[in-house]
This record gives C-alpha cells, sequence and structure tokens, in this order.
C-alpha cells in the first residue's frame, strides 16, 4: 500500500535537523548490502526470486503476454517430495464455494464449459453437452451415481504436482485460491482426466494435438500466477509444444468466465 504523504517540514526546520555525514554512515548500508547479496535474503534461495502475494490476494498479479515468454521467466528446478501431501488437509475440500455466488466451484465449471445446461433451483448442473478439450469428442452430462464421473473436473496443474513445485511453501489460503481457480479448472472427460493423473506436460498431454498449445499456456499461466517453479522434463515438453504455436498467449482468466 503506498504510504500516506508528509506535510513537509520548513526550510528553517529542515536546517535546524541537519546532521554532520559520517564515514560510518555511509559505509554501513553498503557492507549490508554486500551482506544481502553474498548472503541472500531470508527465505529466498540465492539466483531465485520470490514472488509475494498482494495484501488481500490469494495470488500473484494476474499474467499476460506470451506463454512461452513467460515460460522463460519461471524458474527450472527438480520437484521437490511429496511428503506431506493432503489434498483435503493441505488444498482444501472439493468443491467449494469460494466466491459466494451460492453455486460450488465444480457447478460453476460445469456451467461455464458445458452446452446445453439444465439447471436446477439451487444451481446444481443436471444435464448438458460437453465437446471434450481433451479428445475432441463429445460428451454427454447426465447427474447419477454412474454417470456424474464421464465428466470430471480436471485441475491443470495438478495439486500434487503444484505441491512438489512450490505449492507446499504457499499459505493454506492461497492453495485452496489455487485448488478452486477458474483459471486452472476445465471440464474433461472422465477417462482423459484418469490417464493424466498427476502427470505434468513431460509424462501428459491432450490426446487432441490442436489443444496442446492451450493446455500448456494455461499450466504456464497458473504456475506464474502461483509462484510455481517447473521441472526440467516439463519444461523442455512445454517448449516443444509451444514452438509449434508462436504467439501462443498465456491466460489471466479462463476464456468464457467473467
Amino acid at each position: 500500500m503506498p504510504h500516506a504523504s508528509r506535510k513537509p517540514a520548513s526550510t528553517r526546520s529542515r536546517r535546524s535537523r541537519r546532521r554532520p555525514v559520517t564515514a560510518l554512515m555511509v559505509v554501513l548500508p553498503l557492507l549490508a548490502l554486500v551482506w544481502a547479496i553474498v548472503v541472500g535474503v531470508p527465505g529466498v534461495t540465492p539466483g531465485e526470486t520470490s514472488v509475494p502475494f498482494p495484501v488481500g490476494s490469494t495470488a500473484a498479479a494476474p499474467v499476460t503476454g506470451d506463454a512461452a515468454d513467460l515460460l522463460a521467466t519461471l524458474p527450472v528446478k527438480g520437484k521437490a517430495a511429496k511428503t506431506g501431501y493432503d489434498r483435503t488437509g493441505e488444498f482444501g475440500s472439493a468443491w467449494r464455494d469460494v466466491d459466494d455466488n451460492g453455486c460450488d466451484t465444480r457447478n460453476d465449471i460445469l456451467a461455464r464449459d458445458l452446452a446445453a445446461i439444465v439447471t436446477d433451483a439451487s444451481c446444481r448442473v443436471l444435464s448438458g453437452q460437453l465437446l471434450a478439450p481433451y479428445t475432441g469428442e463429445s460428451v454427454s452430462f447426465e447427474r447419477g451415481e454412474t454417470t456424474s464421473m464421464l465428466v470430471q473436473i480436471d485441475h491443470l496443474v495438478a495439486l500434487s504436482n503444484a505441491w512438489q513445485t512450490g505449492a507446499a511453501q504457499l499459505t493454506r489460503e492461497e492453495r485452496i485460491a489455487l485448488a478452486n481457480d477458474p483459471l486452472n479448472l476445465l471440464a474433461s472427460d472422465g477417462v482423459s482426466n484418469s490417464q493424466k493423473g498427476d502427470g505434468d506436460a513431460a509424462t501428459w498431454l491432450p490426446a487432441e494435438k490442436s489443444f496442446r498449445c492451450e493446455y500448456v499456456a494455461h499450466q504456464i499461466s497458473v504456475k506464474a500466477t502461483y509462484g510455481l517453479w517447473v521441472a526440467p522434463a516439463e519444461h523442455d515438453a512445454m517448449v516443444r509444444v509451444l514452438a509449434t504455436c508462436p504467439g501462443q498467449p498465456a491466460y489471466s482468466a479462463t476464456p468464457g468466465l467473467d
């Protein structure tokens, strides 16, 4: 937040408070600067940049621009251990009404991504039609014990992958935001979502090749927004995909969602 402005002191007052500059006053700040460069800032690994989250926000500033350029800004390093990962404990239960619109996140995404939807009075999506982005095939959605799972909500950056690439260092509130962020959510056919599991771009890509650029660009955008990193093989796979679609944009919000 910007600091409140201060009333400038009078010329006479400034002169009366002026103190002589000593060598120690000059040397001490320089020594502090050298120490910070050599030792590093607490909590930040030398050579890396911390990503602060603005007050009142659960994510960094929205990202825009070219996906390949944005990928080049992400740290590249190995995945951390999966130790401590707990979907419900660390990312909250599925699904929450995080935007207080009366609908949980799953129904928000179904309503956004499906066509010809039918809802009940409480905004639950009862039926609809999905053009599955990962296969290019049409899938009918019908709410029911054996039919609901034909259409699932995929975390583009799987929560387990997020945990191993920086989310373990976020607050629980930030992780809940990541798990429910429309930028990181997409309705997909259940088979593809199950096949993907917690894979990244190095281990799984959509069968529908025309969707791969958009898929990878969303993953990059999510990782940039939440200050996550990419593993070396994941980075290289993303580079290969984006080489087929120069100028592919990054995303600051999921298309079609206000």
